[in-house]
């Protein structure tokens, strides 16, 4: 994996809303290192700017924690929040200013002094691709940030910002499941896999989806997983949805929101599951309703 990310990470994104007391979250966080995953997915806005904080209260608590993992966080959204009562909407912005400001918060809300990864959480129009490379470099020459990323980039975005920076994106951060295969379609993960890099991809479940969605595509989706679990002795769907991911030849590093540890374990069954590529398109067909032309 790139810069030493482990395949799986888990996201934090709904972290406030587990209601764990630091103690809860610290076993938590022990627990899914010890099953292998080591890297953990934040961003500034999470939980209204709250996940971060009960994160870096793990940190503060157990500083040793800190060694043995890579954090990743992602900034360039404003939402609308009662922390900020003056914001009439929310907005993107990846001003210097901005992009600089919100990882010296980030860095305070999550008791470290350095970010393994920074992202640029969504494309946004006005973006002046010089000075986000300029907040970057300074990032970087400060050793504030090791490496930069994108999210949601599409491959035009992507070459923007590159073509203005002296050393990498490391990888773009999208939504990709057995469910969404909008960036199958819309020439991304060739692009990245043209550039031999990993993305991370978000809701490998498709949000939940995939377990409580009663339409045709995740019936049919779900039914062709449970053939296949049971075809492969996989310990759960989980396991051959992550499988579905992990054998892309792209090497996609899955991003996990759930905190249940046999589901996460389920999931991570699936690096040990090779579908063969007719299975693989069985999921695919399933999912999209019609054979391949």
């Amino acid at each position: 994996m790139p810069f030493n990310l482990s395949r799986t990470a888990l996201g934090l994104w709904r972290a406030r809303k587990w209601n764990y007391s630091t103690k809860e979250l610290e076993n938590l966080i022990s627990r899914v290192i010890d099953v292998g995953i080591t890297t953990f997915d934040h961003a500034d806005i999470y939980g209204d700017y709250e996940c971060e904080v009960l994160f870096g209260e793990v940190l503060k608590s157990n500083s040793g924690l800190r060694t043995q993992m890579k954090i990743v966080t992602k900034c360039g959204i404003k939402i609308k929040s009662s922390k900020f009562s003056e914001r009439i909407i929310g907005h993107y912005d990846t001003s210097k200013e901005h992009i600089i400001s919100s990882v010296d918060k980030s860095l305070v809300n999550l008791n470290t002094d350095f970010i393994d990864l920074l992202l640029i959480h969504r494309p946004d129009p006005l973006m002046n691709a010089d000075e986000v490379a300029e907040a970057f470099t300074e990032l970087k020459s400060s050793g504030k940030v090791l490496d930069f990323g994108v999210s949601n980039f599409l491959p035009h975005h992507f070459d923007l910002l590159q073509s203005r920076l002296s050393f990498p994106l490391v990888t773009n951060q999208i939504e990709v499941s057995v469910l969404h295969h909008e960036h199958f379609d819309n020439g991304n993960i060739d692009f990245l896999q043209e550039k031999k890099i990993s993305p991370m991809v978000w809701s490998p479940f498709a949000g939940g989806r995939l377990f409580n969605d009663g339409g045709e595509q995740a019936q049919r989706t779900k039914s062709m997983l449970s053939e296949l679990q049971n075809k492969y002795g996989a310990a759960g769907i989980e396991s051959i949805a992550t499988a579905w991911l992990f054998i892309h030849p792209v090497n996609f590093i899955v991003v996990l929101g759930s905190v249940n540890i046999d589901r996460i374990k389920m999931a991570l069954d699936g690096m040990n599951i090779k579908l063969t590529k007719e299975d693989w398109f069985r999921i695919w067909v399933a999912s999209r309703g019609q054979n391949v032309p």
